[in-house]
């Protein structure tokens, strides 16, 4: 069923707002250029109107955190055949960009930025070239949304096609008039099947979890070692992928820009920093009430900011001066991820040789 949503004035009598239409697709790429979170506070935006070497023109490229590309593509009136058509040609295109290219499109798109100085900026981290474009997702920007569309976007997802809608409506309110975006699909499943499947990359999942722990201020890993945990938060975006893991699942600890420091065996399900106990000699006792790091406490009572732990039974560990880092070693930034890859493959396999792990 087609996405529709209404907005009432609050009042002691609700007032509906008026839809109306928005005055052209141009302008509201004008409005995502202007500000970029309209889309998602997670991307940057690193290309506009980009010429393909087939003769066409890609509307927005981005990029997040863990390297991925993101080709947007507004609809202007066409019909779903014909956007979601040439999306996907755009994406063949772009999934042989190499970073050298990447960075070129970026340096025309800002005037002579350069791409490693934007991505430290936005997302806090050094820039990564090897996973740069090591996959990628199709975002359709409409501002009407028909069956058809749905039916498209809903079977390649079905296939493993990373592609979603973002669907805006106009409101007024006198002189004003809002816009409001919906998505057809959770970004975040968008983004969990671009990190499963890189591109030209395809193997079977191992059956293995990756897991990224950003050690900080807000969390130790050597409390994490100590304890048997592994945590995430500061916003759904970076805790959520944590509600992946089950009892019983094995997972790969991995600290970004320094290396694997762990494998250890999940033994919970994700709760919240408030909720998560730890044993010391002998009694339970609330892990914030011990805990050195931050773990976001000024968020506790927040349910989308909390810090998440999920507990681990670790096989083995490494402190952080003892990683391991090789070339071609799988790495991303989200907290929890189940690859199928070969680079992941190759990962887990040779992780087990250098830590004895023989299972």
């Amino acid at each position: 069923m087609p996405i529709n949503h209404a907005v009432w004035k609050i009042g002691a009598s609700p007032q509906p707002l008026a839809e109306v239409s928005l005055e052209s697709e141009a302008l509201l790429e004008k409005m995502i250029v202007a500000d970029p979170s309209i889309l998602s506070p997670h991307w940057l935006l690193i290309g506009r109107q980009v010429r393909t070497e087939y003769g066409g023109i890609v509307d927005l490229l981005a990029v997040n955190q863990d390297g991925q590309l993101i080709v947007i593509e507004l609809k202007r009136n066409q019909t779903p055949r014909e956007v979601v058509a040439q999306a996907l040609d755009y994406a063949s295109w772009v999934r042989d960009l190499t970073s050298d290219e990447i960075a070129h499109v970026y340096d025309r798109f800002s005037g002579g930025g350069a791409l490693d100085a934007a991505f430290q900026q936005m997302f806090n981290q050094v820039l990564d070239e090897e996973q740069l474009n090591g996959s990628h997702q199709i975002v359709v920007v409409a501002s009407s949304l028909d069956p058809s569309t749905e039916r498209i976007v809903n079977y390649l997802n079905e296939m493993d096609v990373a592609i979603n809608v973002i669907f805006f409506q106009v409101f007024q309110d006198e002189d004003r008039q809002y816009l409001s975006r919906a998505w057809l699909i959770d970004p975040f499943e968008t983004e969990i099947r671009a990190t499963s499947v890189q591109v030209g990359k395809r193997g079977e999942w191992n059956g293995e979890f990756y897991v990224s722990f950003g050690h900080s201020s807000e969390r130790d890993w050597s409390e994490a070692m100590k304890y048997g945990f592994i945590c995430a938060g500061g916003g759904l975006w970076f805790s959520r992928t944590l509600s992946q893991l089950s009892p019983g699942d094995r997972v790969w600890v991995n600290v970004p820009g320094t290396g694997y420091v762990g494998v250890g065996k999940v033994t919970g399900q994700s709760v919240r920093a408030t909720e998560f106990q730890v044993e010391i000699n002998g009694e339970r006792k609330p892990f914030l009430e011990i805990a050195q790091a931050g773990y976001h406490r000024q968020f506790a009572d927040d349910e989308e900011k909390s810090e998440y732990f999920v507990p681990v039974e670790w096989l083995t560990t490494r402190p952080l001066n003892q990683a391991i880092s090789e070339v071609g070693f799988f790495g991303n930034q989200n907290s929890a991820c189940k690859p199928r890859t070969t680079k992941w493959n190759h990962t887990v396999e040779r992780l087990k040789k250098v830590l004895s792990i023989d299972v």
